[in-house]
């Protein structure tokens, strides 16, 4: 067993992600580490890409390489905090605490075990600052994803605080410097590489995160949508089927701040990495070893593939103006992974994803990844991303239904586990026809074929309703897409 290099994951992995209609890569852990187990997250050398992968070179290998198949590279950056240690980090490299860093206590992160960036030194900024240009100018990287940021706006970094009012986010609390720099650093990514594309991942939701600063905003072009898995996770595990709220799901999908664009995803490497489950895992658990065999029926597989997939279009079609996924899951990978550590005897065996599962045609693994490859070809064709913002047409909590209307298209879920609708009524805007464009029940998906492709739904008007729409039927724990035309 050993670590895989940056040319290896270029040649075996790429393609992968090409194929299955991805336009952009997010690299985490690049920037050099001494725990492997730390996800990356604990940088010791900002101004080196991981030796554990391979070379310098390896690395302009893999970002060309990406490039020439079309694809966009964001590096995920760790400006937040640094790792603690003495001999191969930048901690008392001048024999004092405070030359990057705070001082004293505040100097220590309490939750990471980290140290703090002093965002109010000229030095700290130039060294920062520099090191975005590093990353854009020697690797030709095309953008980043800011970890840990909500960590860097407060001085208390956010920890145990509900956001509730403005007064969370416009006091004493908020680090004036670290805003300062984080506008600094959008200013300066922007000014080297027009089109770059910036991601902040901050769970406070901070007002003008993705306003240009010129408007007064701190120049992001995106915020991560962090509540979503969160809500996803939450519901499964507190919630019995049926129950869930969809309301707070629709909140969950469509909140934002004006002029925000968002990335949304279903879950996150939180999900997939020591610790916690991905939801395909959690919502099959054990049964995921014995019983994901194309002729083997099992209940517990049944219900968790059609919650997979649904939620995953659901994200996809109204969570915001991206999408995310954390490689392997798009398949339903049955566990996460697990870096060598004390706990496992410092294995390397499941530091990895197991991509023969995908390739198996005896394993109902392949019907996931055919369905995301085909989502993910039906937003992409449609420009459903970049397009109108999705409206949602019906919430009804009791029959666990949703109905979400963007660009012409009209996606109907029913959430619930065994009350299909016969004659649902699905409210429009536009009148026309419309005709089932995707189905998570299709057949090549795994599911029963019971939505048909060839059905001409026309609308109708309900004048004691005042509504435009048009029946359809929905079967328990699924959801079809329909189309104008």
């Amino acid at each position: 067993r050993k670590v895989a290099s940056y040319r290896e994951f270029t040649d075996n992995v790429l393609p992968r992600i090409v194929k299955d209609g991805y336009n952009t890569v997010q690299l985490m852990a690049i920037m050099e580490h001494p725990y492997y187990g730390s996800f990356g997250y604990q940088v010791s050398n900002f101004f080196a890409p991981s030796s554990r992968f391979g070379t310098p070179d390896d690395l302009r290998y893999l970002v060309d390489k990406a490039h020439k198949r079309g694809i966009t590279v964001l590096l995920d950056l760790v400006h937040s905090h640094a790792c603690s240690n003495t001999i191969e980090g930048i901690n008392l490299f001048d024999g004092s605490g405070y030359q990057f860093f705070k001082e004293g206590s505040a100097g220590d992160h309490p939750a990471w075990g980290s140290k703090v960036f002093d965002y109010g030194k000229n030095g700290v900024l130039h060294f920062l600052l520099s090191n975005l240009k590093y990353w854009l100018e020697e690797f030709h990287f095309d953008g980043f994803r800011f970890d840990g940021v909500t960590s860097m706006l407060y001085h208390d970094h956010g920890l145990g605080v509900a956001f509730t009012g403005p007064e969370k986010y416009f006091s004493m609390n908020t680090d004036v410097d670290a805003v300062t720099y984080l506008q600094l650093a959008t200013e300066l990514v922007h000014e080297v590489k027009p089109n770059a594309v910036l991601i902040s991942e901050d769970m406070s939701a901070m007002p003008g995160m993705c306003l240009p600063v010129a408007y007064g905003g701190i120049g992001f072009d995106y915020r991560l949508s962090m509540g979503l898995p969160d809500f996803y996770i939450k519901s499964i595990k507190e919630h019995r089927d049926g129950e869930w709220n969809i309301g707070g799901l629709c909140w969950e999908l469509t909140a934002k701040r004006n002029g925000e664009k968002r990335i949304a995803y279903a879950e996150s490497h939180d999900q997939a990495l020591v610790g916690d489950k991905t939801i395909m895992f959690r919502l099959a658990d054990a049964n995921m070893y014995t019983a994901m065999g194309i002729n083997y029926k099992n209940i517990y597989i049944e219900r968790a593939m059609a919650l997979h997939m649904m939620i995953r279009l659901v994200t996809i079609c109204a969570g915001g103006e991206g999408y995310l996924n954390f490689m392997g899951n798009e398949f339903g990978h049955p566990e996460w992974i697990d870096f060598p550590r004390e706990g496992n005897g410092w294995s390397y065996d499941y530091a990895r994803r197991q991509w023969s599962l995908a390739d198996n045609k005896d394993l109902l693994y392949r019907f996931l990844g055919t369905f995301d490859k085909e989502m993910i070809k039906l937003v992409k064709c449609n420009n459903l991303l970049s397009g109108e913002k999705p409206m949602v047409r019906l919430v009804h909590e009791d029959d666990q239904i949703l109905i979400i209307e963007r660009d012409g298209f009209v996606f109907a879920f029913n959430f619930h586990p065994d009350k299909s609708q016969a004659k649902l009524f699905a409210p429009v805007y536009n009148q026309g026809d419309y005709k089932v464009a995707f189905s998570t029940d299709d057949k090549k998906f795994g599911g029963m074929g019971r939505i048909s492709h060839r059905v001409v739904y026309n609308t109708e008007h309900k004048t004691d309703e005042f509504k435009t729409g048009f029946e359809i039927y929905l079967p328990a724990r699924t959801a079809v897409v329909l189309e104008r035309v």
